[in-house]
C-alpha cells in the first residue's frame, strides 16, 4: 500500500503543496475528494456523521479514522474516551499530532485485547468489508469488539440509483456478484494506489448478515439513498 490518503493528509496538515485527491470506482468516472473535506469541523459533516457522534457514548473505538475528525469531535467536545484506528500509517501519525490521545496503526481484524461501548464505522463504514463473501468474517470480528451493552453505529449508501433503468422501472445490473461490490481506486500527485475492494450494502442486505452474526439491527436515520445503522448484540 503506497498510503497515498495518508500523503495526502499528511501533505495538508503540515501545508506541504497538497493536492486534492482523485477517486474512482469500476461503476464511477474519476471524482475530486478536497483534502481539507477530512479534516472538516461537526458543524460542516452531514446529518448521518453528526447524529453517530451524538449516540456515541463509553469508550469509543472509531474505525477507519483518516485524519480523525470524528474521534477528536468526541475526545474534545463529547470528553469521551476514543481510540482512532486506520491502517494508513500517515493518517494515523496526524491524528496524534492533532491531539487524538489514542490512535493506533492495525487493520481492525488483527486488533485485539478490549472491548468498547460505542464502534464507529463512518463514511460508508460497510466499505471496509470488501465484499459479501467476507461480511461474516468482519462482522464476527465486530462482535468481539463492542460490549455486551454497547452499540455499533454504521453508515452506508444503496448504489441501485446509479445503474440504469428501462422503461419499465427495471434495473440494468451487470451479471456475477452483489452490485454494491466495487473496485476502488485512489490517485494523489500523479500516483495511483491499487485498488481495493469496497462494499456499498442496501439496508436489508446488512440487516440479514447483521442478524446472521449475533446481532440486532435497526434503522437510526435514513438521507436520500444513504442510511445510519445501529446493531446490538442479540
Amino acid at each position: 500500500m503506497k498510503d497515498l490518503m495518508g500523503k495526502a493528509i499528511w501533505d495538508y496538515f503540515h501545508n506541504e503543496n497538497p493536492e486534492d485527491l482523485q477517486t474512482e470506482t469500476s461503476i464511477s468516472e474519476l471524482d475530486e475528494l478536497p483534502v481539507d473535506y477530512l479534516f472538516r469541523e461537526f458543524e460542516e459533516m452531514n446529518d448521518i456523521e453528526q447524529k453517530a457522534l451524538e449516540l456515541a457514548q463509553g469508550k469509543v473505538l472509531d474505525i477507519g479514522s483518516a485524519a480523525g475528525s470524528h474521534a477528536l469531535y468526541l475526545q474534545n467536545e463529547r470528553n469521551l474516551d476514543v481510540s482512532a484506528l486506520d491502517i494508513s500509517p500517515k493518517s494515523i501519525e496526524v491524528c496524534k499530532l492533532r491531539g487524538i490521545r489514542k490512535a493506533i496503526v492495525e487493520n481492525m481484524l488483527d486488533f485485539s485485547g478490549e472491548t468498547f461501548d460505542t464502534v464507529l464505522l463512518l463514511m460508508n463504514g460497510t466499505g471496509i468489508f470488501e465484499s459479501l463473501k467476507k461480511i461474516d468474517t468482519y462482522l464476527q470480528k465486530l462482535h468481539t469488539l463492542v460490549s455486551d451493552n454497547g452499540q455499533i453505529l454504521i453508515d452506508s449508501t444503496d448504489i441501485l440509483y446509479m445503474f440504469d433503468r428501462d422503461e419499465d422501472g427495471g434495473v440494468y445490473i451487470p451479471a456475477g456478484g452483489y452490485y454494491g461490490e466495487l473496485d476502488y481506486i485512489v490517485h494523489y500527485k500523479g500516483e495511483s494506489e491499487n485498488p481495493i475492494k469496497w462494499l456499498y450494502l442496501d439496508f436489508e442486505t446488512l440487516k440479514n448478515a447483521a442478524e446472521n452474526n449475533g446481532f440486532t439491527i435497526e434503522k437510526i436515520m435514513k438521507d436520500e439513498d444513504s442510511y445510519l445503522a445501529r446493531l446490538t448484540k442479540k
